[in-house]
């Protein structure tokens, strides 16, 4: 029984099913954005995901990366955002003044 978690399907398969249908399996992680946790003897061994959840897991495990988001995110619950508008209006000043060098 599949099982919805943070709006990704996560599917049980055994090993030799997933290989018998390794580019149904593969089109579905990709097209759909499940997840497959493939099992050898109901024991899981391995996933399989969609490369963009994969590269996000990545991204994760940078501890300065996660340490810069979660230091981001505590500026943001304090109030210290600013409209995204502003922050564009801010990025194409940079450009133009880069141009003009």
């Amino acid at each position: 029984m599949p099982v919805l978690k943070n709006k990704t399907l996560v599917h049980r398969l055994p090993l030799t099913e997933a290989r018998n249908n390794l580019g149904k399996v593969v089109r579905r992680a990709y097209m759909n954005n499940e997840t497959f946790i493939l099992e050898k003897d109901g024991i899981p061994i391995a996933a399989l995901m969609n490369i963009g959840d994969f590269e996000d897991y990545l991204e994760t495990q940078d501890s300065v990366l996660s340490n810069k988001i979660k230091q981001s995110y505590e500026e943001y619950l304090s109030g210290k955002s600013r409209p995204v508008e502003e922050f564009i209006a801010e990025l194409k000043d940079e450009l133009i003044k880069k141009k003009k060098k």
